[in-house]
């Protein structure tokens, strides 16, 4: 995909990432585009791939926009923007499916679903148009390979990005999740005693996940893929200790033809082997503060004192995802395995732990989170060909949100 458009004294061309001769000029434009605000921004260092933000989706792709200008017979060519994208099925609604002498099932309806994210124009060559023109060369990809949706997930707070999708690209606001942070501290958290946790193969993740979670939005169809996948650390299972279950773990469908009062379960992905985050623009004061605070912590863990997390250095992070469960003790066991989860990523000295919830979700009150390191999404979607049926759940744009959904990590 090549496509070369005139911007006055130069030309822009919208072509395929190369990864023998772009690299290091990508690199070049993600330094320039660091977030932030004030004193403060925040640079993510993607170890040397570009792509990795979507190497796992089913499909993916990633563009760059390189200004090629020519005067007299000298040719300059630069890439000032890029953009990613990749699509999936998921779940998009549910309908019910009736069998003779049976009550009604609720099923899943699939859509397939594609996602915008890393698009960074060079600030020296923003108010061109070159983000519009990677959105609309990207969206041309995804409608030839199928994808009926398009969606982007933005800090609701960046107004320039807020109204690029919605003002010139044709996308409505959709969903407002919260993304949850937490630091890993030099100390491990307890875990409440009357609480077993078990870590769940593969095979019998993926069927708890389908059994219980199909019909959630924006549920992965190839969810096995995922719980497969080298970053994904394990599903762990949550259990009252004195259920026969945690005495005795016989496998996925005997705990599904008989489920405890209560469960709750969780997923664990390695980010911090795909891209780590620093905080820059700190005072040699404020650096040594932190710091003092973890040897406190480390010195003394028996105090279990708040240390701050090591944001101002490269850190990395861990993913919780698919959380869910049932009963009334569902909250205290999702919150037994968010102290598992903090102690896997002390482990594997993480700075953060993350994950992503529906503002409606009550699991938002029970798990631990800073506010000062936490922040409102926006997710903003677009229906990429109108001519597409209705179906089972008509426009997915008009929906109402659900409590939940379920947080896909290969993207985050």
């Amino acid at each position: 995909m090549v496509v070369a458009e005139n911007d006055g004294h130069a030309v822009v061309l919208i072509r395929e990432f190369n990864p023998k001769t772009d690299r290091l000029r990508v690199e070049q434009v993600e330094r320039s585009c660091e977030v932030g605000s004030g004193e403060y921004s925040l640079h993510a260092d993607l170890l040397g791939d570009p792509v990795c933000r979507v190497r796992n989706s089913p499909a993916y792709l990633m563009l760059v926009a390189e200004m090629v200008v020519t005067a007299d017979r000298d040719e300059t060519r630069e890439i000032v923007g890029m953009i990613r994208g990749c699509i999936k099925t998921v779940t998009c609604g549910r309908k019910l499916c009736r069998k003779t002498n049976c009550p009604p099932e609720p099923r899943p309806v699939f859509t397939k679903l594609a996602y915008i994210l890393g698009l960074r124009v060079s600030p020296s060559h923003r108010r061109k148009k070159i983000g519009l023109k990677l959105v609309c060369r990207m969206e041309d990809w995804f409608r030839d390979n199928g994808a009926e949706y398009s969606y982007i997930a933005t800090d609701a707070t960046n107004k320039p990005s807020v109204n690029l999708f919605t003002g010139k690209c044709g996308y409505s606001k959709f969903r407002n999740p919260s993304v949850l942070v937490h630091p890993v501290f030099a100390h491990r958290l307890h875990i409440n005693q009357q609480v077993t946790i078990i870590k769940l193969s593969c095979s019998n993740a993926e069927t708890i996940y389908r059994r219980t979670f199909s019909t959630t939005e924006f549920f992965p169809r190839d969810i096995d893929s995922v719980l497969k996948n080298n970053l994904n650390l394990g599903t762990f299972l949550a259990l009252p200790k004195d259920c026969p279950h945690a005495m005795s773990w016989v496998g996925s469908e005997r705990f599904l033809s008989d489920p405890p009062d209560s469960w709750a379960i969780m997923s664990v992905w390695n980010c911090n082997d795909v891209f780590k985050l620093e905080v820059k623009g700190a005072s040699w004061l404020k650096k040594g503060f932190v710091k003092t605070t973890r040897v406190l912590d480390q010195v003394f863990p028996f105090l279990n004192l708040p240390s701050l997390p090591q944001i101002f250095n490269p850190f990395g992070l861990h993913l919780l995802y698919g959380l869910g469960g049932e009963g009334p003790s569902y909250l205290k066991l999702a919150k037994a395995l968010f102290g598992y989860a903090h102690n896997l990523a002390k482990k594997g000295k993480c700075g953060v732990v993350a994950t992503e919830v529906s503002s409606q979700d009550p699991l938002k009150s029970v798990i631990p989170h800073w506010k000062v390191l936490s922040f409102t999404d926006l997710w903003c979607i677009k229906r990429l060909d109108e001519d597409y049926s209705h179906g089972y759940v008509g426009d997915w744009r008009k929906s109402q949100p659900d409590i939940s959904f379920f947080l896909d990590p290969r993207e985050f």
